[in-house]
């Protein structure tokens, strides 16, 4: 009993190897699935992760980046529950569970949530000669125009769907909504002049909205961005209903051992407070996850909180992938 309590006491980086310690995990190498597209935000996040992640667990941590919103939790779910195999996705974890009627998996059964890992705020931007000079102007428009405006998402399922969700849901209107293959088409086209509005994520808007190519209207944080201080918030605007932020987490599959589980757990609180990652993460306008966030308890029950709230959202569109 009492070793358990000094254990309990070390600080994160010394918690980890004492834990190791007692199991011969890990003996290899650790693959950590990006469940997103190459050279995308969430392929991104997980690559800042695997190279300090891999200095606490001892062992080198390998991306395989898989595209597409089930195919990366599906090569999860099928992995082995021995550690070896984990994954970081993003908050369309939660969406799908209600988005894809028929799953080949259970969001909330099949994995095992090891914590979260970071929350970036979402932007609405607009064309850069959108007739509005405001966030309300914005959505006065929409109120009035309706399905004449057209709203940008990079693909069901993502941050800039769900985001786009809570846009229309706010104007009491729907927009006609063009899905692209990813954020960049996406903001080509609004930059062209031929989509109207895109929410999407700071990580990929603010090099545009610094140069101008496109005008920004809100951010979906609950402050302002120091990276965007004169953005207001969409709940300073007048648009609380417009607020989310785009969570990373970390999953094995379910069934893995406990100890492995609070190793990793630990492990990833350790990483997160890495100066390299935290400057990286900066860059990005991306802010890694608090300890209480980053652990299992938290992370399992914010999961299936995220299930409950978008199932509505999602149900009131009716807009399912199949």
């Amino acid at each position: 009993m009492r070793r358990r309590a000094i254990l309990a006491g070390l600080p994160l980086a010394l918690a980890a190897p004492a834990v190791r310690a007692q199991s011969p995990y890990p003996n290899r190498s650790i693959t950590l699935i990006a469940a997103g597209a190459a050279g995308g935000p969430t392929d991104t996040i997980t690559r800042i992760v695997a190279d300090n992640l891999g200095r606490h667990v001892g062992q080198a941590v390998v991306v395989e980046s898989i595209g597409g919103s089930v195919i990366g939790p599906q090569r999860l779910a099928t992995s082995r529950p021995d550690g070896y195999t984990l994954m970081i996705n993003n908050i369309g974890m939660a969406a799908s569970a209600t988005l894809y009627r028929r799953m080949p998996y259970d969001v909330l059964a099949s994995f095992a949530p090891l914590g979260l890992v970071s929350d970036a705020a979402m932007t609405v931007i607009t064309r850069p000669d959108f007739p509005a000079e405001d966030l309300r102007g914005v959505m006065a428009r929409l109120a009035r125009d309706g399905d004449a405006i057209n709203l940008a998402t990079a693909g069901l399922g993502s941050a800039a769907n769900l985001c786009g969700l809570l846009v229309q849901g706010a104007a009491g209107k729907q927009a006609t909504v063009v899905v692209f293959r990813g954020t960049a088409p996406a903001i080509a086209e609004l930059m062209a002049g031929r989509i109207d509005i895109l929410c999407d994520q700071a990580t990929n808007t603010v090099p545009y909205i610094r140069d101008g190519r496109v005008l920004v209207h809100g951010v979906s944080s609950p402050a302002r961005l120091p990276g965007l201080p004169n953005v207001p918030t969409t709940t300073e605007a007048g648009f609380p209903g417009i607020a989310m932020s785009t969570w990373h987490g970390m999953y094995a599959p379910a069934g893995t051992p406990e100890p492995i589980q609070e190793f990793l757990s630990t492990a990833l609180r350790a990483a997160l407070h890495e100066e390299r990652l935290k400057q990286r993460f900066a860059e990005l306008l991306t802010d890694p996850a608090t300890d209480e966030r980053a652990s299992i308890a938290f992370h399992r029950r914010f999961l299936a909180e995220e299930v409950a709230r978008w199932r509505p959202i999602i149900e009131a569109t009716g807009a399912y992938a199949d």
